[in-house]
């Protein structure tokens, strides 16, 4: 699998990642004096790097990375984000997946890897067309929870669908729709797989006709949906509610 080159930047991320071990790191860059060089958890996770550190003054960091927030830091690093999916079919319990279909908005990615990492998701199914993929952007965004949450990437949405219902999973798709119910009257516990769309495109028709379930999230106010990272997480803080109680 060939690998691939990244760069973080900001305390959380880059802590994520230099504490992760999962990945190659090529850099270290530290500004002096930042608080990047004062964090604890940056000084805690620099112990397995030593190599590859590197401290500039403020000048000459700023003169290269000024354009953004970094608090002092950029981490740059080598390998494969994504991963095969694997089979679940001898795994029972409380596994939840999300399933995103033509979801092209790499902030709006990454801001969904973040919540379902927040809330309990065990792994995150991205197809390899008809989507932005793991760019450094969505890896900024997701602020290193890239690192704590499994992203499996497919060549056929359909088939995989197809698939998890033959491994027991219920499908749940987010969809605007008369026969959908509302997000809070659905069970999520056990093995489920829950689907959302791009708030262009949606969920491909033969995706939402493998589907067991249809829920939405009725609106109070004149706009019509919510930005798809915002219903995602209404939707998985949902399932883990339901799972705590």
């Amino acid at each position: 699998m060939a690998k691939e080159q990244h760069t973080i930047f900001g305390i959380n991320g880059c802590a994520a990642v230099l504490e992760s071990r999962k990945y190659k790191i090529t850099d270290i860059l530290i500004q002096s004096g930042s608080p990047a060089e004062r964090d604890g958890k940056i000084t805690h996770a620099l112990g397995y790097h030593g190599g590859h550190i590197k401290f500039l003054s403020a000048s000459q960091f700023k003169s290269q990375f000024g354009k953004w927030r970094t608090q002092g830091i950029i981490v740059r690093f080598m390998g494969k984000i994504e991963a095969d999916l694997p089979s679940f079919i001898n795994k029972s319990g409380n596994i939840g997946l999300l399933v995103l279909d033509r979801v092209e908005d790499p902030q709006n990615l990454g801001q969904i890897i973040r919540t379902a990492e927040c809330a309990g998701i065990d792994g995150i199914i991205l197809p390899k067309h008809d989507s932005c993929g793991i760019t450094d952007t969505v890896i900024q965004v997701s602020q290193g929870a890239f690192t704590q949450v499994s992203i499996y990437q497919v060549n056929n949405l359909h088939q995989t669908v197809t698939n998890l219902k033959d491994e027991e999973f219920w499908v749940i798709a987010m969809e605007n729709s008369l026969d959908a119910k509302h997000w809070h009257k659905v069970d999520y516990t056990g093995k489920v797989a829950i689907i959302a769309g791009s708030e262009g495109h949606g969920i491909k028709k033969l995706v939402l006709e493998k589907c067991d379930f249809l829920v939405t999230i009725p609106m109070q106010g004149k706009t019509n949906s919510l930005n798809v990272s915002a219903a995602v997480s209404a939707v998985l803080f949902e399932r883990l509610r339901q799972l705590s109680a």
